[in-house]
């Protein structure tokens, strides 16, 4: 701000002096009005509103201290300087404490130190004003981040309600009697891991746990996609039917997604582990299409990993999936995971990590509950990535 545009207002009954003051401050560039009294210098600081104040101490009628007062009642960012004869030391810490912002003695020897005492106190009030700006500025974005937030909570939340109850039941309980659950723990509002299953003809059981790249609402909204597609395929018989093979001993259905995916443009690609378990011959027929952790057979006298191998979902085109075969035993458990559940394990090392979920569902994961309490994800309170849990169990009396 140029110092022509900088308005003055001093006071001081004493015109010899207060004429020397306001001619050396007009010649350094300041617009300056001048009062002979404090009443008049407070009724042209209400109508002027100048940028700083200059006024003597010792005035008949209203003095300085006064005056002081009334101006900072009137508007406490305005800078006051005072200048007087009178140096008690009382009268200099009352002028600081009603708010002067300096005090200068009479005479004052160098007319210089009072432009100088001007300009810094204008500066002072120049840059407390900016951060006043910035403060209100800060606020109103801060309220409307606040307000921003909010509303993507709600949408978020929304999500999570719809991606919730586009999940099967859990527990569900086929007549054969083999018991699925499952659990999917999100790290934020929504979860790109997702579970489903299709059961047909009191025989068939099929499902599949997906992982989907990334994390959030995009990711979300790929599973979403996905169990509208996949429910197309099954409608199509590409999941249930008694081979669960095509001619070429591969899977149709995850070929059929991979071409969907790829088609889709959504972005993103995805892992998945899908099985088709014939309640009759307690047979599990199933692919990999990239899954980590393996999901794994549990039972009474331990737990070993499934095998099998095949590159994930939406990275490349014409793809193939073999089918693997294991059987069910009475009385196991098929436990999958996503590679979400790795993350919370304590070994650094990939197969240490492997190493270690395995011998914790040794024995200890006949259930949801029992898997759940052994990786201790029933008191995680926070995940680093999405999880999900998958539990088919074959109770005993299904084979009766």
């Amino acid at each position: 701000m140029p110092d022509g545009t900088r308005k003055l207002l001093v006071i001081d009954d004493d015109r010899i002096v207060r004429q020397s003051v306001v001619a050396y401050l007009e010649d350094s560039g300041f617009n300056v009005i001048e009062a002979n009294h404090g009443q008049q210098g407070l009724e042209l600081f209400q109508q002027h509103s100048p940028d700083l104040v200059l006024t003597d101490l010792r005035m008949p009628g209203m003095d300085g201290l006064h005056l002081l007062d009334e101006v900072h009642r009137l508007n406490a960012d305005t800078p006051v300087i005072v200048i007087s004869g009178a140096g008690v030391m009382g009268d200099v810490v009352e002028a600081l404490r009603l708010g002067a912002v300096d005090y200068l003695i009479k005479p004052l020897a160098d007319m210089e130190m009072l432009v100088h005492a001007i300009s810094k106190s204008l500066e002072r009030r120049e840059l407390l004003e900016q951060n006043r700006r910035y403060r209100e500025d800060l606020e109103g974005a801060n309220q409307e981040l606040k307000e921003a937030l909010q509303i993507l909570e709600k949408d978020h939340e929304a999500g999570r309600r719809v991606q919730q109850q586009l999940l099967p039941p859990s527990p569900f309980v086929t007549k054969n009697g083999y018991i699925t659950e499952h659990i999917i723990i999100p790290s934020l509002y929504l979860s790109g891991d997702f579970i489903d299953f299709a059961y047909y003809d009191d025989r068939y059981f099929a499902f599949y746990l997906t992982d989907v790249s990334g994390h959030g609402a995009s990711s979300a909204f790929a599973t979403i996609w996905l169990k509208h597609v996949s429910t197309a395929l099954v409608e199509q018989g590409l999941v249930i039917q008694d081979n669960w093979v095509n001619d070429e001993g591969h899977n149709p259905f995850l070929y059929a997604l991979n071409e969907e995916l790829l088609a889709s443009k959504l972005g993103h690609h995805m892992t998945c582990f899908t099985g088709i378990i014939d309640m009759q011959e307690n047979k599990l027929r199933y692919s990999v299409a990239g899954h980590l952790p393996m999901p794994l057979i549990s039972d009474a006298s331990g737990a070993y990993y499934l095998e099998g191998k095949g590159r994930p979902l939406g990275l490349f085109p014409q793809q193939e999936w073999g089918v693997f075969e294991a059987d069910f035993p009475e009385g196991a458990s098929l436990i999958g995971f996503s590679d979400g559940v790795l993350e919370v394990l304590p070994p650094k090392d990939l197969l240490e990590k492997e190493a270690y979920l395995l011998e914790l569902m040794s024995g200890n994961a006949q259930n949801l509950t029992q898997v759940l309490s052994a990786l201790q994800l029933d008191t995680l309170k926070s995940a680093p990535d999405d999880i999900a849990v998958l539990s088919i169990r074959r109770d005993f009396e299904s084979s009766q």
